[in-house]
This record gives C-alpha cells, sequence and structure tokens, in this order.
C-alpha cells in the first residue's frame, strides 16, 4: 500500500494489511503474531525521500485466509 494510504493497519510487528482484510477475512487478528491492528501512521512526505518506505514485499506462504 502507498506509504500515504489511511486504508492500512499494522500489528505490533508492522506486517501491513489493508483494513477490508483486516476486519473481513483475517477477523481484527494478524495470521502471523495473533495480535490486534491499529491504523498505520502516515509517514510525512518530506521524510520519504530520507527514510523511504520499504520496497521489500514479504508475503505469507498461502496469503491471507480464515485458516491462517
Amino acid at each position: 500500500m502507498p506509504p500515504d494510504s489511511s486504508e492500512a493497519v499494522i500489528c505490533t510487528f508492522e506486517c501491513t494489511f489493508c483494513q477490508s482484510c483486516a476486519s473481513g477475512v483475517l477477523a481484527n487478528q494478524c495470521p502471523n503474531c495473533g495480535g490486534n491492528f491499529s491504523t498505520r501512521p502516515i509517514r510525512p512526505a518530506s521524510l520519504l525521500g530520507k527514510y523511504p518506505a520499504s520496497t521489500k514485499r514479504v508475503l505469507k506462504a498461502g496469503g491471507c485466509s480464515a485458516n491462517s
């Protein structure tokens, strides 16, 4: 998700999901750590140049499924 998206949520380990998947398929529980989600903070555009968002995407095998 873009770094300025207000639709992103994160868990305590900063696993990132869209609000729709987090509340729907995942039932508000991170499939990786079992924790809950909070709205992801938005990094100010003025700082993205010096501190860019990660371009490495880490995916869980099998994706987001209700049986994760």
